[in-house]
């Protein structure tokens, strides 16, 4: 198997084509890069910027380059002796707009015939024989369909019809009836829905791949890639959506030659992949979370405990009560279908209604402390949601007993079905619950709500990242590092900066409610997230900065919401970001505000960039993030940028132009490159992992660790908690002992071997890379 030293993270869209991705490969080469890692790039509904909406697995996008891109990408990656990774979508295709999808077109002219029905999850029963289609504004909009060119027309919507389904001069209406599927009011899909989708997207259907001709013919391009030799690996987006994970990636791992595999997992604290998972790792939500927290002063957790416990009437958040709540909320609310289905899954003899099913099987999954279990793998967890759900709800736990033997039977058996299925629920609910709704109202420190964190660590010791790192050198060293992603909620480095309120505690809580006295907010806990972030990206567009807020609101959920906004706290809300720009006292704060966190927060990501590049596994660059990127979240992380600088500075940088500030552009370029060159060009210096001890007045502001194995290897020095390093006078007399002389990548100076002063490796940089000198 060929495997990653590093990948670099392109986004493929029209506007960013697989030729265009070719182009970079000199520069991405140059950089230090060893792998291309390329966005789904299978042919997606049109316009999509994404690709997550695939319509088409059989063909590689036209939109995106098609065919010809990814030769000409893997031509210019093999030339470079580089490798490829693709992201794909095995869980679920797009859509949006039927004909596009050749899959569902046939499902929705042929139904329950169509060969196409095996692929889709859908349950036919509950829709007496008809897929349910929620696209109409109110069910009486069946009254606006049309017949026109041998389609079911709804606006710009268009449906197949059935063969022999239609007579000229027949009543529209009464054709949709005899259809195999059934247009509905869009607000139906909470309850009435009858096939699978992908979270709660309704025009993202759920597929079967864990039936054997549905995985050939849904991954026979993907295999082709192989065959040729275009591609060294995949990333799998959403393992947890699949009815068997482990079985998806045995087949995979068989159909691709053995391949180097990477899964979007979320792991949980104390979690671990499955042993039958044949995979490298995960994409790294796990590593950034240990990378923040790492740079997180603990002693700013009581100031920012308060005045988050002020924002809300006195009363300190209950994380657990939250997302139990945010869980049920979900289940209740916009997968309650999904709810229902498994309902329907449960025998007659288990001796519970309808509404009290729903009622434990919502309760067991708002009490699940992880997405989702891998039976048997996870039986104890099981049990333990179980007993939770008991509790919390004691009239519900003899319908809880009913429900745990069914539960733990998930394999491949129709009667297995319920188990199997509330597996591929829970994580649904815990991404829609957590992810997209708690993480919007837990608020007192932004850099902590982010993908596959638990936000109650507030942070953690430099003894216990030591720890983390490894047991991830000794479990999982080719698994992905990361620090932003296209689904990070704010890139690494807004998130480096509002990290640094911990250290700031009461400036902060002084700042937060001038701006609230300036530009009052009626919702204190979403004051505290919208002006943290604004902090973290300032200075930035109005526009980005009103679109930012009116999601984070509507997904929070408490003041608006997306189903029903509320039109006028959404005013005073867009009032509140037009104050940054407009009313000069709100500007004079934050310009203040983001004036002092600018330099601490600039450290910050340097130090998380050269340990993320440096740690166990294999790390990952997102596009653009070798210059400073403070982007909130989607569709703001995706926005374009120049790679034509980039070039330049990295050119100016290999020419001797050291940059004389740390808060450059070049400086983050400078750690970047400098680090993934050395990974390629050195492995040898990567092939263990030890703790650096320090001594000194301001030993605990360091995270250092060496690399090597039975030899000094690459040593990585790192500044933490920068404020208070200054407060307590810089350095001092910290110092580490160097076994041997070591030359910093960084800034070229050389030093040891024997007792070395930090502050005098870390003078122009609060970062340094050592190596053996020659």
């Amino acid at each position: 198997m060929r495997t990653p030293v590093s990948t670099y993270r392109l986004q493929i869209r029209p506007g960013f084509t697989l030729q265009d991705a070719a182009e970079t490969v000199p520069y991405l080469k140059s950089l230090g890069v060893d792998w291309v890692y390329l966005s789904p790039i299978l042919t997606a509904e049109q316009g999509s910027d994404h690709g997550y909406d695939v319509t088409d697995p059989a063909s590689i996008d036209p939109d995106r380059g098609g065919p010809e891109g990814l030769a000409a990408v893997s031509r210019a990656a093999r030339d470079a002796g580089m490798g490829v990774l693709v992201d794909i979508v095995p869980n679920h295709v797009g859509v949006a707009t039927p004909v596009q999808n050749p899959w569902w077109w046939s499902l929705l002219k042929e139904g329950q015939q169509s060969p196409y029905a095996r692929a889709f999850d859908v349950d036919w029963d509950f829709g007496g024989g008809r897929i349910r289609i929620p696209v109409l504004g109110d069910d009486s909009d069946v009254d606006a369909l049309e017949v026109r060119d041998g389609e079911l027309r709804y606006y710009d919507h268009r449906f197949p019809l059935a063969e022999g389904s239609y007579t000229a001069g027949d009543d529209p209406r009464a054709v949709h009836d005899r259809q195999h599927y059934e247009l509905v009011g869009w607000r139906r899909a909470d309850n009435d829905l009858n096939y699978r989708r992908f979270f709660a997207v309704n025009t993202l259907a759920g597929i079967k791949v864990e039936v054997p001709e549905v995985f050939d013919e849904a991954h026979e391009e993907v295999v082709r890639w192989f065959r040729e030799g275009l591609v060294d690996g995949l990333r799998i987006d959403h393992p947890d959506g699949l009815a068997d994970p482990a079985g998806y990636l045995r087949r995979l791992r068989e159909a691709t030659g053995g391949a180097y595999l990477l899964i979007e997992k979320i792991l949980e604290p104390g979690e671990e992949l499955p042993a039958g998972f044949e995979c490298e790792g995960t994409t790294g939500y796990d590593a950034l979370a240990d990378v923040d927290r790492v740079l997180v002063d603990p002693a700013g957790q009581a100031g920012l405990d308060a005045l988050d416990a002020s924002l809300r009437g006195g009363t300190p958040a209950d994380y657990e009560e939250m997302i139990r709540g945010t869980k049920r909320r979900i289940t209740d609310g916009i997968l309650h279908s999904e709810m229902l289905r498994l309902a329907r899954l449960v025998p007659a003899s288990a001796g519970l209604d309808a509404e009290t099913a729903v009622d434990a099987l919502s309760e067991i999954t708002a009490a699940f402390p992880v997405y989702r279990s891998y039976l048997p793998e996870g039986e104890d967890v099981l049990r333990e949601a179980c007993e939770l759900a008991a509790r919390r709800r004691p009239e519900l736990e003899p319908a809880v007993q009913a429900l745990l033997p069914l539960l733990l039977r998930a394999g491949p058996g129709a009667d297995e079905e319920l188990g199997r299925r509330f597996q591929q629920t829970s994580g649904m609910v815990m991404a829609k619950g957590v992810e997209d709704t708690a993480f919007f109202r837990y608020t007192r420190l932004g850099t902590l709500t982010e993908v596959g964190a638990d936000p109650t660590e507030f942070a953690v010791s430099t003894d216990e990242f030591h720890a983390r790192m490894a047991r991830r050198h000794a479990a999982l060293p080719l698994s992905m590092t990361t620090l932003s992603t296209h689904d990070t909620k704010r890139s690494e480095d807004t998130r480096a900066r509002i990290s640094v309120l911990a250290e700031l505690a009461p400036e902060w809580t002084a700042s937060l409610h001038r701006l609230q006295d300036l530009a009052p907010l009626p919702d204190g806990p979403l004051a505290n997230l919208l002006w943290q972030a604004v902090a973290g990206v300032w200075p930035a567009d109005r526009d980005r900065l009103q679109s930012y807020a009116q999601k984070a609101a509507r997904e929070a959920g408490n003041s608006t919401n997306w189903l029903d906004p509320n039109a006028d706290f959404e005013t005073k809300l867009a009032a509140a970001v037009d104050a940054a720009f407009d009313n000069a006292e709100v500007r004079a704060e934050l310009d203040a505000l983001v004036a002092l966190l600018e330099p601490y927060g600039a450290a910050n990501a340097l130090s998380a960039k050269l340990v993320q590049l440096t740690m166990p596994g294999v790390p990952d660059v997102y596009q653009g993030t070798e210059f400073w990127d403070r982007s909130l979240t989607d569709p703001d992380n995706r926005r374009p940028f120049d790679f034509g600088a980039r070039r330049a500075a990295l050119a100016a940088l290999d020419a001797g132009e050291l940059p004389a500030s740390y808060r450059e552009d070049a400086a983050k370029l400078l750690v970047t490159s400098r680090a993934l060159r050395l990974r390629r060009d050195r492995p040898e210096l990567f092939t263990g992992y030890t703790a650096v001890p320090a001594t000194g007045a301001a030993a605990g502001h360091l995270i250092a660790f060496d690399r090597g194995s039975g030899a000094p290897g690459a040593i990585t020095l790192a500044t933490r908690l920068p404020r208070g390093l200054e407060q307590r006078g810089g350095w001092q007399d910290t110092a580490i002992e160097l076994a041997a002389a070591m030359t910093d990548q960084l800034s070229g100076r050389s030093f040891g071997p024997g007792t070395v002063p930090v502050g005098e490796i870390l003078r122009d940089y609060p970062v340094a890379l050592l190596v053996p000198a020659a």
